[in-house]
Protein backbone atom coordinates (compact mmCIF):
# COMPACT_ATOMS: atom_id res chain seq x y z
CA UNK A 1 0.00 0.00 0.00
CA UNK A 2 2.96 2.33 0.47
CA UNK A 3 6.61 2.71 -0.36
CA UNK A 4 9.38 5.03 0.78
CA UNK A 5 11.75 6.81 -1.62
CA UNK A 6 15.14 8.05 -0.35
CA UNK A 7 13.60 8.24 3.14
CA UNK A 8 12.05 11.57 2.18
CA UNK A 9 8.71 10.76 0.55
CA UNK A 10 6.07 8.16 1.28
CA UNK A 11 3.53 7.09 -1.33
CA UNK A 12 0.13 5.73 -0.40
CA UNK A 13 -2.18 4.31 -3.06
CA UNK A 14 -5.95 4.32 -2.59
CA UNK A 15 -8.99 3.66 -4.73
CA UNK A 16 -10.63 7.04 -3.96
CA UNK A 17 -9.90 10.30 -2.13
CA UNK A 18 -12.26 12.85 -0.60
CA UNK A 19 -10.16 16.01 -0.46
CA UNK A 20 -12.99 18.03 1.13
CA UNK A 21 -15.96 15.71 1.73
CA UNK A 22 -19.24 17.22 0.62
CA UNK A 23 -17.57 20.15 -1.08
CA UNK A 24 -15.82 18.30 -3.89
CA UNK A 25 -16.55 14.98 -5.57
CA UNK A 26 -14.09 12.20 -4.78
CA UNK A 27 -10.97 11.67 -6.81
CA UNK A 28 -10.58 8.28 -8.40
CA UNK A 29 -7.59 5.98 -7.90
CA UNK A 30 -4.85 8.19 -6.46
CA UNK A 31 -1.26 8.04 -5.27
CA UNK A 32 -0.80 10.33 -2.24
CA UNK A 33 2.72 11.63 -1.72
CA UNK A 34 3.74 12.73 1.78
CA UNK A 35 6.90 14.56 2.74
CA UNK A 36 7.94 16.46 5.88
CA UNK A 37 4.51 15.98 7.42
CA UNK A 38 2.58 17.48 4.50
CA UNK A 39 0.80 16.31 1.38
CA UNK A 40 3.06 16.95 -1.60
CA UNK A 41 0.99 15.58 -4.45
CA UNK A 42 -2.19 13.72 -5.40
CA UNK A 43 -1.49 11.88 -8.64
CA UNK A 44 -4.08 9.88 -10.58
CA UNK A 45 -3.39 6.17 -10.84
CA UNK A 46 -4.08 4.18 -13.96
CA UNK A 47 -5.87 0.88 -13.69
CA UNK A 48 -2.63 -0.84 -14.65
CA UNK A 49 -0.67 0.86 -11.85
CA UNK A 50 -3.24 0.21 -9.13
CA UNK A 51 -2.76 -2.94 -7.08
CA UNK A 52 -5.92 -5.02 -6.47
CA UNK A 53 -5.62 -4.67 -2.70
CA UNK A 54 -6.08 -0.88 -2.81
CA UNK A 55 -9.24 -0.67 -4.93
CA UNK A 56 -11.46 -0.81 -1.84
CA UNK A 57 -9.50 1.85 0.10
CA UNK A 58 -10.88 5.35 0.57
CA UNK A 59 -8.98 8.30 2.04
CA UNK A 60 -10.55 11.33 3.73
CA UNK A 61 -9.40 14.01 6.20
CA UNK A 62 -8.92 12.92 9.81
CA UNK A 63 -11.39 14.11 12.47
CA UNK A 64 -10.75 16.58 15.29
CA UNK A 65 -12.29 15.99 18.71
CA UNK A 66 -13.30 19.51 19.78
CA UNK A 67 -14.01 18.69 23.44
CA UNK A 68 -12.83 15.83 25.64
CA UNK A 69 -11.34 15.02 29.03
CA UNK A 70 -8.96 12.21 28.12
CA UNK A 71 -11.11 9.57 29.77
CA UNK A 72 -9.07 6.38 29.58
CA UNK A 73 -11.35 4.83 32.20
CA UNK A 74 -15.07 5.12 31.32
CA UNK A 75 -17.17 6.54 34.14
CA UNK A 76 -19.49 3.52 34.22
CA UNK A 77 -16.50 1.37 35.17
CA UNK A 78 -16.36 3.03 38.60
CA UNK A 79 -20.08 3.40 39.37
CA UNK A 80 -20.75 6.86 37.98
CA UNK A 81 -24.01 6.07 36.15
CA UNK A 82 -25.41 8.25 33.37
CA UNK A 83 -27.57 10.89 35.04
CA UNK A 84 -28.15 14.62 34.96
CA UNK A 85 -24.78 16.39 34.95
CA UNK A 86 -25.25 17.94 38.38
CA UNK A 87 -26.05 14.63 40.09
CA UNK A 88 -23.46 12.79 37.99
CA UNK A 89 -20.52 15.02 38.95
CA UNK A 90 -20.37 13.95 42.64
CA UNK A 91 -20.13 10.32 41.50
CA UNK A 92 -16.82 11.14 39.78
CA UNK A 93 -15.36 11.04 43.29
CA UNK A 94 -15.52 7.26 42.90
CA UNK A 95 -12.79 7.50 40.25
CA UNK A 96 -9.77 5.57 41.54
CA UNK A 97 -6.27 7.03 41.38
CA UNK A 98 -4.28 5.77 38.42
CA UNK A 99 -1.05 6.65 36.65
CA UNK A 100 -1.88 9.87 34.73
CA UNK A 101 0.39 8.88 31.84
CA UNK A 102 -1.31 5.51 31.38
CA UNK A 103 -4.75 7.09 31.73
CA UNK A 104 -4.07 9.70 29.03
CA UNK A 105 -2.23 7.31 26.73
CA UNK A 106 -5.10 4.82 26.75
CA UNK A 107 -7.57 7.62 25.99
CA UNK A 108 -5.47 9.04 23.15
CA UNK A 109 -4.72 5.65 21.60
CA UNK A 110 -8.43 4.84 21.52
CA UNK A 111 -9.10 8.19 19.88
CA UNK A 112 -6.61 7.70 17.06
CA UNK A 113 -8.00 4.24 16.39
CA UNK A 114 -11.31 5.94 15.65
CA UNK A 115 -9.82 8.43 13.18
CA UNK A 116 -9.11 11.37 15.51
CA UNK A 117 -5.93 13.30 14.75
CA UNK A 118 -6.37 16.14 17.29
CA UNK A 119 -8.22 16.64 20.56
CA UNK A 120 -9.09 19.32 23.07
CA UNK A 121 -8.10 17.90 26.45
CA UNK A 122 -9.96 19.60 29.31
CA UNK A 123 -7.93 18.21 32.15
CA UNK A 124 -9.63 16.92 35.31
CA UNK A 125 -6.81 16.77 37.89
CA UNK A 126 -6.78 14.43 40.86
CA UNK A 127 -5.39 17.40 42.82
CA UNK A 128 -4.03 20.84 41.97
CA UNK A 129 -0.88 19.99 43.88
CA UNK A 130 -0.09 17.38 41.20
CA UNK A 131 -1.31 19.45 38.24
CA UNK A 132 2.11 20.07 36.72
CA UNK A 133 3.12 16.40 36.97
CA UNK A 134 -0.19 15.36 35.44
CA UNK A 135 0.25 17.90 32.62
CA UNK A 136 3.72 16.50 31.96
CA UNK A 137 2.23 13.01 31.75
CA UNK A 138 -0.40 14.18 29.24
CA UNK A 139 2.28 15.99 27.22
CA UNK A 140 4.33 12.78 27.09
CA UNK A 141 1.27 10.73 26.13
CA UNK A 142 0.46 13.10 23.26
CA UNK A 143 4.00 12.82 21.89
CA UNK A 144 4.19 9.06 22.25
CA UNK A 145 0.80 8.35 20.68
CA UNK A 146 1.29 10.99 17.99
CA UNK A 147 -1.98 12.88 18.45
CA UNK A 148 -2.26 16.68 18.47
CA UNK A 149 -3.46 17.83 21.91
CA UNK A 150 -4.63 21.20 23.21
CA UNK A 151 -4.34 21.04 27.01
CA UNK A 152 -6.87 23.26 28.79
CA UNK A 153 -5.48 24.13 32.23
CA UNK A 154 -8.53 23.89 34.55
CA UNK A 155 -9.59 26.95 36.59
CA UNK A 156 -12.29 26.42 39.23
CA UNK A 157 -12.90 28.21 42.54
CA UNK A 158 -16.55 27.95 43.65
CA UNK A 159 -19.88 26.10 43.47
CA UNK A 160 -18.32 22.65 43.36
CA UNK A 161 -21.59 20.93 44.29
CA UNK A 162 -24.41 23.37 43.46
CA UNK A 163 -24.99 26.69 41.73
CA UNK A 164 -26.12 28.72 44.70
CA UNK A 165 -26.03 28.94 48.48
CA UNK A 166 -24.13 25.96 49.87
CA UNK A 167 -26.02 26.27 53.17
CA UNK A 168 -29.24 25.22 51.41
CA UNK A 169 -27.53 22.03 50.23
CA UNK A 170 -26.44 21.26 53.79
CA UNK A 171 -30.07 21.18 54.95
CA UNK A 172 -30.48 17.96 52.94
CA UNK A 173 -27.41 16.29 54.48
CA UNK A 174 -26.63 14.85 57.91
CA UNK A 175 -24.27 16.91 60.04
CA UNK A 176 -21.40 14.47 59.61
CA UNK A 177 -21.20 15.41 55.91
CA UNK A 178 -21.09 19.18 56.44
CA UNK A 179 -17.40 19.54 57.24
CA UNK A 180 -16.27 17.87 54.01
CA UNK A 181 -18.55 20.06 51.90
CA UNK A 182 -17.44 23.26 53.62
CA UNK A 183 -13.77 22.27 53.53
CA UNK A 184 -13.94 21.81 49.78
CA UNK A 185 -15.50 25.24 49.36
CA UNK A 186 -12.58 26.77 51.26
CA UNK A 187 -10.01 24.64 49.46
CA UNK A 188 -11.23 25.71 46.01
CA UNK A 189 -10.58 29.39 46.70
CA UNK A 190 -6.98 28.59 47.63
CA UNK A 191 -6.50 26.33 44.61
CA UNK A 192 -7.25 29.05 42.04
CA UNK A 193 -4.11 31.03 42.93
CA UNK A 194 -2.05 27.84 42.70
CA UNK A 195 -3.40 27.17 39.20
CA UNK A 196 -2.62 30.72 38.08
CA UNK A 197 0.93 30.35 39.36
CA UNK A 198 1.35 26.99 37.57
CA UNK A 199 0.02 28.08 34.17
CA UNK A 200 3.25 29.51 32.76
CA UNK A 201 5.23 26.54 34.06
CA UNK A 202 2.87 24.17 32.22
CA UNK A 203 3.51 26.03 28.95
CA UNK A 204 7.14 24.88 29.20
CA UNK A 205 5.85 21.38 28.35
CA UNK A 206 4.71 22.41 24.87
CA UNK A 207 5.95 20.62 21.76
CA UNK A 208 4.70 19.89 18.25
CA UNK A 209 1.81 17.77 19.56
CA UNK A 210 1.02 19.60 22.80
CA UNK A 211 -0.27 23.16 23.18
CA UNK A 212 -1.60 24.87 26.28
CA UNK A 213 -4.85 26.80 26.62
CA UNK A 214 -6.71 28.53 29.43
CA UNK A 215 -9.49 26.30 30.76
CA UNK A 216 -12.03 28.32 32.78
CA UNK A 217 -14.30 25.40 33.65
CA UNK A 218 -17.49 27.46 33.37
CA UNK A 219 -19.04 30.72 34.54
CA UNK A 220 -20.84 28.95 37.40
CA UNK A 221 -17.54 27.82 38.85
CA UNK A 222 -15.52 31.07 38.65
CA UNK A 223 -15.71 34.62 39.97
CA UNK A 224 -15.93 37.60 37.65
CA UNK A 225 -12.45 38.63 38.73
CA UNK A 226 -10.94 35.32 37.64
CA UNK A 227 -12.86 35.26 34.36
CA UNK A 228 -11.66 38.80 33.58
CA UNK A 229 -8.10 37.81 34.51
CA UNK A 230 -8.19 34.83 32.13
CA UNK A 231 -9.66 36.94 29.33
CA UNK A 232 -6.89 39.51 29.78
CA UNK A 233 -4.14 36.88 29.83
CA UNK A 234 -5.61 35.25 26.73
CA UNK A 235 -5.64 38.57 24.85
CA UNK A 236 -2.06 39.34 25.87
CA UNK A 237 -0.71 35.91 24.96
CA UNK A 238 -3.05 35.05 22.04
CA UNK A 239 -3.68 31.72 23.74
CA UNK A 240 -7.06 30.12 23.28
CA UNK A 241 -9.64 29.56 26.02
CA UNK A 242 -11.92 26.54 26.40
CA UNK A 243 -15.00 26.74 28.64
CA UNK A 244 -18.17 24.76 29.37
CA UNK A 245 -21.29 26.88 28.84
CA UNK A 246 -25.03 26.35 29.23
CA UNK A 247 -24.86 22.59 29.10
CA UNK A 248 -27.91 21.90 31.27
CA UNK A 249 -31.38 23.18 32.03
CA UNK A 250 -30.38 23.96 35.62
CA UNK A 251 -27.41 26.02 34.40
CA UNK A 252 -29.74 27.96 32.14
CA UNK A 253 -32.22 28.64 34.95
CA UNK A 254 -29.47 29.68 37.34
CA UNK A 255 -27.89 32.02 34.79
CA UNK A 256 -31.23 33.67 33.99
CA UNK A 257 -31.59 34.62 37.66
CA UNK A 258 -28.00 35.60 38.38
CA UNK A 259 -27.68 37.73 35.24
CA UNK A 260 -31.27 38.86 34.85
CA UNK A 261 -30.36 42.45 33.98
CA UNK A 262 -27.94 41.98 31.08
CA UNK A 263 -27.93 38.23 30.47
CA UNK A 264 -25.05 35.80 30.96
CA UNK A 265 -23.54 36.13 27.49
CA UNK A 266 -23.59 39.92 27.55
CA UNK A 267 -21.93 39.74 30.96
CA UNK A 268 -19.20 37.43 29.68
CA UNK A 269 -18.73 39.74 26.72
CA UNK A 270 -18.22 42.69 29.05
CA UNK A 271 -15.55 40.68 30.90
CA UNK A 272 -13.71 40.14 27.60
CA UNK A 273 -14.33 36.38 27.32
CA UNK A 274 -16.12 36.37 23.98
CA UNK A 275 -13.54 36.45 21.21
CA UNK A 276 -12.22 34.37 18.29
CA UNK A 277 -9.92 32.72 20.87
CA UNK A 278 -12.81 31.12 22.78
CA UNK A 279 -14.29 27.64 22.40
CA UNK A 280 -17.44 26.87 24.36
CA UNK A 281 -18.43 23.28 25.02
CA UNK A 282 -22.07 22.19 24.74
CA UNK A 283 -24.18 25.37 24.39
CA UNK A 284 -27.32 23.25 24.56
CA UNK A 285 -29.42 26.07 26.02
CA UNK A 286 -28.17 29.00 23.94
CA UNK A 287 -30.86 31.41 22.73
CA UNK A 288 -31.15 33.01 19.30
CA UNK A 289 -29.88 36.33 20.64
CA UNK A 290 -26.91 34.63 22.30
CA UNK A 291 -26.04 32.75 19.11
CA UNK A 292 -26.04 36.06 17.24
CA UNK A 293 -23.60 37.56 19.74
CA UNK A 294 -21.33 34.49 19.71
CA UNK A 295 -21.25 34.51 15.90
CA UNK A 296 -20.34 38.20 15.90
CA UNK A 297 -17.47 37.50 18.30
CA UNK A 298 -16.37 34.49 16.16
CA UNK A 299 -16.62 32.06 19.08
CA UNK A 300 -16.62 28.33 18.22
CA UNK A 301 -19.02 25.85 19.88
CA UNK A 302 -18.22 22.18 20.45
CA UNK A 303 -21.34 20.03 20.01
CA UNK A 304 -21.16 16.87 22.14
CA UNK A 305 -24.10 14.77 21.06
CA UNK A 306 -23.57 11.47 22.90
CA UNK A 307 -22.58 13.16 26.14
CA UNK A 308 -25.62 15.44 26.06
CA UNK A 309 -27.88 12.43 25.48
CA UNK A 310 -26.32 10.29 28.19
CA UNK A 311 -26.32 13.10 30.78
CA UNK A 312 -29.91 14.09 29.94
CA UNK A 313 -28.92 17.59 28.82
CA UNK A 314 -30.70 17.67 25.47
CA UNK A 315 -29.69 18.49 21.90
CA UNK A 316 -27.62 21.49 20.89
CA UNK A 317 -29.63 24.00 18.79
CA UNK A 318 -27.65 23.40 15.60
CA UNK A 319 -30.49 24.85 13.54
CA UNK A 320 -29.85 28.16 15.33
CA UNK A 321 -26.10 27.81 14.86
CA UNK A 322 -26.57 27.43 11.12
CA UNK A 323 -29.11 30.26 10.91
CA UNK A 324 -26.78 32.64 12.75
CA UNK A 325 -23.56 31.41 11.08
CA UNK A 326 -22.19 30.35 14.44
CA UNK A 327 -19.17 28.08 13.92
CA UNK A 328 -19.17 24.65 15.56
CA UNK A 329 -17.08 21.51 15.82
CA UNK A 330 -17.85 18.07 17.23
CA UNK A 331 -16.59 16.51 20.45
CA UNK A 332 -16.83 13.16 22.25
CA UNK A 333 -16.53 14.62 25.77
CA UNK A 334 -15.22 11.24 26.92
CA UNK A 335 -18.75 9.80 26.67
CA UNK A 336 -19.28 8.18 23.30
CA UNK A 337 -22.65 6.47 22.93
CA UNK A 338 -21.26 2.95 23.37
CA UNK A 339 -18.23 3.95 25.50
CA UNK A 340 -16.06 2.91 22.55
CA UNK A 341 -14.57 6.33 21.62
CA UNK A 342 -15.85 5.81 18.07
CA UNK A 343 -15.73 9.24 16.45
CA UNK A 344 -17.05 7.98 13.12
CA UNK A 345 -20.14 6.65 14.85
CA UNK A 346 -20.45 10.00 16.65
CA UNK A 347 -20.51 11.78 13.28
CA UNK A 348 -23.32 9.53 12.14
CA UNK A 349 -25.35 10.07 15.31
CA UNK A 350 -24.96 13.84 15.06
CA UNK A 351 -25.84 13.74 11.35
CA UNK A 352 -29.07 11.81 11.80
CA UNK A 353 -30.22 13.91 14.77
CA UNK A 354 -29.34 17.32 13.37
CA UNK A 355 -29.59 17.23 9.56
CA UNK A 356 -33.33 18.06 9.67
CA UNK A 357 -36.55 16.09 9.47
CA UNK A 358 -39.06 15.82 6.68
CA UNK A 359 -38.12 18.21 3.92
CA UNK A 360 -36.09 20.49 6.18
CA UNK A 361 -32.39 20.76 5.30
CA UNK A 362 -30.46 22.02 8.33
CA UNK A 363 -27.15 20.45 7.30
CA UNK A 364 -25.58 18.95 4.25
CA UNK A 365 -22.56 16.66 4.02
CA UNK A 366 -20.21 19.60 3.46
CA UNK A 367 -21.42 21.27 6.68
CA UNK A 368 -20.88 18.06 8.63
CA UNK A 369 -17.32 17.44 7.51
CA UNK A 370 -16.43 21.13 7.75
CA UNK A 371 -17.41 20.95 11.43
CA UNK A 372 -15.71 17.62 12.09
CA UNK A 373 -12.47 18.18 10.18
CA UNK A 374 -11.88 21.92 9.80
CA UNK A 375 -13.70 23.99 12.44
CA UNK A 376 -13.09 21.59 15.31
CA UNK A 377 -9.41 21.53 14.38
CA UNK A 378 -9.20 25.33 14.70
CA UNK A 379 -10.05 25.01 18.39
CA UNK A 380 -6.90 22.88 18.81
CA UNK A 381 -4.43 24.04 16.17
CA UNK A 382 -5.13 26.65 13.50
CA UNK A 383 -2.75 25.44 10.80
CA UNK A 384 -5.01 25.31 7.78
CA UNK A 385 -5.54 21.57 8.19
CA UNK A 386 -8.70 19.52 7.83
CA UNK A 387 -8.52 19.04 4.06
CA UNK A 388 -6.72 16.34 2.13
CA UNK A 389 -5.10 18.74 -0.32
CA UNK A 390 -1.64 19.52 -1.64
CA UNK A 391 0.22 21.61 0.92
CA UNK A 392 -2.05 20.66 3.82
CA UNK A 393 -0.82 18.81 6.92
CA UNK A 394 -0.83 15.09 6.19
CA UNK A 395 -3.57 14.17 8.69
CA UNK A 396 -5.96 11.68 7.11
CA UNK A 397 -7.60 8.31 7.50
CA UNK A 398 -7.98 5.37 5.15
CA UNK A 399 -11.13 3.28 5.25
CA UNK A 400 -11.77 -0.17 3.85
CA UNK A 401 -15.28 0.09 2.40
CA UNK A 402 -15.82 -3.62 1.80
CA UNK A 403 -17.70 -4.29 5.04
CA UNK A 404 -20.05 -1.39 4.30
CA UNK A 405 -20.73 -2.79 0.84
CA UNK A 406 -20.94 -6.52 1.63
CA UNK A 407 -24.63 -6.73 0.73
CA UNK A 408 -24.52 -4.50 -2.36
CA UNK A 409 -26.46 -6.08 -5.22
CA UNK A 410 -25.17 -3.87 -8.05
CA UNK A 411 -21.71 -4.29 -9.45
CA UNK A 412 -21.26 -0.54 -9.94
CA UNK A 413 -20.08 1.63 -7.01
CA UNK A 414 -22.66 3.65 -5.02
CA UNK A 415 -23.74 6.90 -6.64
CA UNK A 416 -23.32 8.65 -3.30
CA UNK A 417 -20.51 7.12 -1.27
CA UNK A 418 -20.88 9.75 1.48
CA UNK A 419 -24.44 8.59 2.07
CA UNK A 420 -23.13 5.07 2.59
CA UNK A 421 -20.43 6.28 4.98
CA UNK A 422 -22.87 8.32 7.03
CA UNK A 423 -25.13 5.30 7.43
CA UNK A 424 -22.57 2.59 8.14
CA UNK A 425 -19.00 3.71 8.82
CA UNK A 426 -17.37 3.02 12.17
CA UNK A 427 -13.87 2.64 13.50
CA UNK A 428 -14.04 -1.04 12.45
CA UNK A 429 -13.55 0.20 8.87
CA UNK A 430 -10.36 2.14 9.58
CA UNK A 431 -7.25 0.61 8.06
CA UNK A 432 -4.79 3.41 8.64
CA UNK A 433 -4.48 6.80 10.36
CA UNK A 434 -1.73 9.23 9.36
CA UNK A 435 -0.94 12.27 11.52
CA UNK A 436 1.76 14.77 10.54
CA UNK A 437 2.77 12.35 7.81
CA UNK A 438 3.38 9.49 10.24
CA UNK A 439 1.33 6.30 10.35
CA UNK A 440 0.08 5.90 13.92
CA UNK A 441 -2.69 3.38 13.24
CA UNK A 442 -2.19 0.42 10.93
CA UNK A 443 -4.71 -2.34 10.23
CA UNK A 444 -7.02 -0.57 12.68
CA UNK A 445 -4.59 -0.75 15.63
CA UNK A 446 -2.52 1.99 17.24
CA UNK A 447 1.11 1.08 16.55
CA UNK A 448 2.87 3.84 18.49
CA UNK A 449 2.02 2.41 21.93
CA UNK A 450 0.88 -0.97 23.22
CA UNK A 451 -2.77 -0.16 23.92
CA UNK A 452 -3.86 -3.64 25.12
CA UNK A 453 -1.00 -3.80 27.64
CA UNK A 454 -1.57 -0.23 28.87
CA UNK A 455 -5.31 -0.80 29.19
CA UNK A 456 -4.68 -3.95 31.21
CA UNK A 457 -2.34 -2.00 33.52
CA UNK A 458 -4.88 0.80 33.89
CA UNK A 459 -7.74 -1.50 34.89
CA UNK A 460 -5.54 -3.50 37.27
CA UNK A 461 -4.36 -0.34 39.05
CA UNK A 462 -7.90 1.06 39.17
CA UNK A 463 -9.23 -2.16 40.71
CA UNK A 464 -6.56 -2.15 43.41
CA UNK A 465 -7.08 1.51 44.32
CA UNK A 466 -10.83 1.51 43.88
CA UNK A 467 -11.56 -1.60 45.94
CA UNK A 468 -9.90 -0.17 49.04
CA UNK A 469 -12.02 2.98 49.18
CA UNK A 470 -15.16 3.19 51.32
CA UNK A 471 -17.03 6.45 51.76
CA UNK A 472 -19.77 4.97 53.96
CA UNK A 473 -22.43 6.12 51.53
CA UNK A 474 -21.42 9.78 51.61
CA UNK A 475 -21.26 10.26 47.82
CA UNK A 476 -24.73 8.82 47.34
CA UNK A 477 -26.08 11.08 50.10
CA UNK A 478 -24.54 14.08 48.35
CA UNK A 479 -26.02 13.06 45.00
CA UNK A 480 -29.48 12.77 46.54
CA UNK A 481 -29.08 16.12 48.30
CA UNK A 482 -27.95 17.81 45.08
CA UNK A 483 -31.03 16.59 43.25
CA UNK A 484 -33.29 17.84 46.05
CA UNK A 485 -31.51 21.24 45.97
CA UNK A 486 -32.35 21.74 42.30
CA UNK A 487 -35.83 20.24 42.43
CA UNK A 488 -36.65 22.68 45.25
CA UNK A 489 -35.46 25.55 43.03
CA UNK A 490 -32.64 26.87 45.22
CA UNK A 491 -30.53 27.48 42.09
CA UNK A 492 -33.15 30.05 41.06
CA UNK A 493 -32.42 32.24 44.10
CA UNK A 494 -30.14 35.16 43.32
CA UNK A 495 -26.88 35.09 45.30
CA UNK A 496 -24.50 37.90 46.18
CA UNK A 497 -21.53 38.29 43.85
Amino acid sequence: MSTTENNTSEYIDVGAVYTAPGHDPPLGPTRIEIRSGRIVSLCPLSVEDMQPNVRHLLALPAISNAHDHGVGLPTLSFDAPDETLETWLPALSYKPRTDPYVLATVAFARMVESGICATNHCHNPFSTGNLFDEAEAVSRAARNVGIRVAFAVPFIEQNLYVYGNIKELLTFLPSEDHAMILNWSTKLKAMISETMALFDKITSLEHEFFRVQFGPVGPEWLSDETLAFIAKRSAESSRRMHMHLLETKWQRESADVQYSQRGLLAHLDKLGLLSPRLTIAHGVYLTEEECTLLAERQVIVSVNTSSNLRLRSGLAPVRLFRHKNLQFGLGLDGMSFDDDSDMLKELRLFWHLQRGFGGERVLNEADLFEAACVTGRKTIIDDGGGRLEVGAPADFIILDVRRMMHDRVRSSPPKNMLSLLLSRMSKKDIVRVIVAGRTIVNEGKCITVDLPELNERLIAEARINGSSEDDNGQIERIRTAVEKFYCCGFHRVKTEK
